[in-house]
């Protein structure tokens, strides 16, 4: 009994301590380092990456707004008369200096006449006499006394006839007629101050735009502007007028566009979108497709730096082809992940592989 105690005792013993040298004396072998140290030979999630840099870049600037004729006024009768004549219709293209109304009133005519025969009489005196008096006949003094009279005769035969002319109605520039509220025969003395007709100046044609304080910076008078219309039609002109002072009720500033016009094809209040190419700022073009969100919620872009890390650069957009994408906040030469950003997260260890070119403009 003894002796099977001392073998029991004798074989627990051993092996305990063949259980404790494993683990006071590993043995490493080339598997359990390889499973101690898998992350050494994992595979490192590979992404595709364009390398970027930043250039100047005049962005455009797209608004809405409107036509609006250059020149607007509403002709009126500057004296009373009778409306005898009236030679425009709604939708006429006028001349500058052309007849468009002729108010008329006999007592004008009458002090016209009787102007001219005052003006005739002094005229023949003062011709009469002054071979008299250049002989010595008559004095130097009534020589002056007939010129004064002369004078006198021809300045009110210039006043009668302006009075005349003023029931004459001119049209002030080259336009289109647009209203013609009175009509021929129209009362007399109350004509004065009414309205006869009103016309427009459709060349130049103004295409007319709020901008906000935001947008107002680089637009600049003389800039060249792209008008889409309404109907279709496309024009260019340059930025003629940028307003200094803010609208009161919408706090944005007008700017003006002059287009050339001289067929009168682009009518007067139609919609326009207006396209202002701004001063050139540095920016990098990126596609579209690597814009992404960081885990706070910013928008930007993964880039793998040198060592192999992934890093998020915060942006801002400037402008937007629907393919590509002007930035601003990318690093000089940084290194977008443009397929497989979705994927990674800032700080991870990837392996950046170039993208095709099918994935960079994508």
């Amino acid at each position: 009994m003894k002796a099977s105690r001392v073998t029991a005792v004798s074989l627990v013993a051993a092996a305990a301590l063949w259980v404790l040298s494993g683990h006071l004396i590993p043995h490493e072998t080339a598997e359990s380092r390889a499973a101690i140290r898998p992350s050494e030979t994992e595979k490192l999630f590979r992404v595709a990456v364009i390398e970027t840099s930043i250039v100047p870049h005049s962005r455009k600037l797209v608004l809405s707004g409107r036509t609006e004729a250059d020149r607007k006024v509403a002709l009126t009768a500057r004296t009373g008369g009778v409306l005898t004549e009236l030679r425009v219709k709604r939708g006429q293209q006028v001349k500058q200096g052309e007849v468009i109304a002729i108010l008329s009133d006999d007592a004008r005519e009458a002090q016209v006449a009787q102007a001219r025969a005052m003006y005739n009489q002094r005229k023949a005196e003062l011709e009469a006499r002054r071979k008299l008096i250049e002989q010595g006949t008559l004095p130097r003094l009534e020589g002056v006394n007939l010129e004064s009279q002369f004078k006198a005769a021809e300045a009110g035969l210039a006043g009668a006839e302006a009075e005349r002319d003023r029931g004459i109605l001119r049209a002030p520039w080259d336009g289109v007629i647009t209203e013609v509220p009175a009509e021929v025969g129209g009362a007399a003395f109350s004509m004065a101050g009414k309205e006869v007709a009103t016309m427009v100046a459709l060349d130049p044609m103004l295409a007319v735009v709020e901008v906000s304080e935001r947008k107002l910076a680089g637009i600049n008078v003389g800039d060249k502007a792209k008008v889409r219309l309404a109907t279709g039609q496309i024009a260019e002109g340059k930025i003629r007028f940028v307003s200094k002072s803010a609208s009161q009720t919408t706090r944005t500033y007008r700017v003006e566009a002059e287009l050339k016009n001289a067929d009168g094809a682009i009518p007067d209040g139609i919609t326009a979108e207006v396209s202002v190419q701004l001063a050139p700022v540095p920016l990098t073009r990126v596609a579209r497709s690597a814009l992404t969100f960081s885990s706070g919620g910013d928008l930007g872009v993964r880039a793998v730096d040198e060592d192999g890390k992934v890093q998020f650069h915060r942006v801002s957009i400037h402008e937007d082809e629907q393919t590509f994408m002007w930035l601003d906040g990318v690093p000089q030469g940084a290194r977008v992940i443009v397929q497989g950003q979705d994927f990674v997260r800032e700080g991870q260890r990837v392996e950046a592989m170039p993208a095709s070119s099918s994935t960079a403009t994508r």
